[in-house]
């Protein structure tokens, strides 16, 4: 049995692929050329469970995505008070390549360039090489793979890199930058040219929201007081002059990069990425915020309207000791606390996984306190799968948490019977067996 997730998000690609509005990053040469049709969208669990839809195992360099990522490489090596003493975190309400510093002469924020160029420069090592060294290996940890740099982009991002430079002279003649201008600028291009997925970028965002440890490798790659500074500037500063926009309409914390991607994360639930070339006149995008701005709806992710913590709402899964009487045998379901998105994948992955062999299945609902719309949307595709394979399906529901205006409503009424309890349920199974209604 399929997971419902991954066609929800193909449903949410599809919804989204039509829009051709946008540019390339035309001021670099070799994102000027690339492929603007791609489209991916990935979503990763606190456990390294992924689920995508499009071309998310499409290989992009991930730009300015990495400066969350070296901020917070630079705040684990160096602490966060001395790495404050060089770079601000208050929005600049400027575009990502304007010399933006303060009334001290740092950046303003980490996820500008100016900032990012700063962050960089604190990364151990002397030479270029030597940080970026330590650059990698902290991405493919976060990623929980080894990632490689696309070499022509770094080249040809190099051979436009005035402005960057002239960013860099600044700051280092105000005492901001912790190394030569030439060496903080080649590592902070090279950095932008590592190749990623947009698995890669959901899987890195659930390291953040995870509070710092590695959903795959389960790795300790920084610690929770880091991870929540940077997720708290990606949430002020990380969508550049267009902040103020994405906290109002999406409300995670996330960063975006020229090259088409967008990583986000929901604390303490789930890393979401997007990927598409197209960009808006901000530098983010199009594609990516409309699916970022679709999912943070759906799934209730905005951090304003904090849904109730999701308890483990599988307490118990019997299929292979199965629940017998007279009539039959069951596989029994019982869910407990409150469904929200979070709460169900769990739910559908576990039954989905369960290989079932009994004539019924019982989906118990009688502890659970609440269930959000789109928990009780995936919660219907895995009961109408049961069905398609001819299983008889009761949901026990007392508190009509999944009604049966609901089961109607999902497609399922004459396949799933609605009962307040255990007892009414083997009543109704009863009677419909001796009307040959299952046999």
């Amino acid at each position: 049995m399929r997971s419902p997730i991954q066609p929800y998000l193909q449903n949410v690609l599809d919804s989204i692929a039509e829009r051709t509005d946008g540019e390339l990053a035309d001021y670099i040469p070799e994102l000027a050329q690339v492929d603007p049709a791609p489209f991916g969208i990935a979503i990763s669990m606190l456990d390294g469970q992924t689920y995508a839809a499009g071309d998310s195992d499409l290989p992009f360099t991930i730009q300015s995505v990495a400066k969350a990522f070296t901020y917070a490489l630079a705040i684990r090596e160096r602490g966060l008070e001395h790495v404050l003493e060089h770079i601000g975190v208050e929005p600049s309400g400027d575009a990502f390549n304007r010399i933006s510093v303060d009334d001290r002469g740092r950046p303003a924020n980490p996820m500008i360039n100016a900032g990012a160029i700063a962050a960089f420069a604190l990364v151990p090592g002397e030479s270029a090489e030597e940080k970026f060294a330590e650059v990698l290996q902290f991405l493919s940890a976060c990623a929980g793979r080894p990632l490689s740099v696309a070499e022509d982009v770094f080249a040809s991002e190099m051979d436009t890199a005035y402005r960057n430079l002239g960013i860099a002279n600044i700051l280092r003649a105000g005492g901001a930058l912790a190394a030569e201008p030439t060496v903080a600028v080649e590592g902070y291009v090279r950095q932008s040219s590592v190749l990623v997925t947009t698995e890669d970028l959901a899987v890195m965002g659930a390291t953040l929201a995870s509070g710092g440890v590695q959903p795959v490798t389960r790795e300790r790659v920084i610690d929770e007081d880091t991870a929540g500074h940077v997720l708290s500037v990606m949430t002020t500063c990380g969508m550049y002059d267009a902040a103020g926009d994405w906290v109002s309409a999406v409300g995670f914390p996330a960063k975006s990069g020229v090259g088409g991607g967008i990583v986000g994360a929901s604390p303490g639930r789930i890393g979401i990425a997007a990927f598409s070339p197209r960009l808006d006149r901000h530098g983010n995008s199009v594609r990516a915020v409309a699916a970022c701005e679709r999912l943070s709806r759906d799934l209730g992710l905005h951090l304003m309207r904090i849904p109730e913590v999701g308890h483990l709402a599988v307490r118990e899964a019997v299929t292979n000791t199965s629940v017998e009487n007279d009539i039959g045998s069951a596989a029994y379901f019982r869910l407990q606390g409150t469904i929200d998105f979070v709460a169900a994948e769990t739910v559908v992955r576990r039954m989905s996984s369960e290989s079932v062999s009994e004539r019924y299945v019982v989906v118990d609902l009688a502890e659970v306190i609440e269930a959000k719309s789109v928990a009780l949307l995936m919660l219907s595709e895995v009961l109408g799968a049961f069905c398609s394979e001819g299983k008889y399906l009761y949901v026990i529901d007392p508190a009509g948490i999944y009604s049966a205006a609901d089961i109607e409503a999902h497609g399922l009424a004459g396949r799933v019977q609605h009962v307040g309890s255990w007892e009414e349920g083997e009543r109704v199974a009863r009677e419909r067996t001796e009307q040959g209604l299952e046999p």
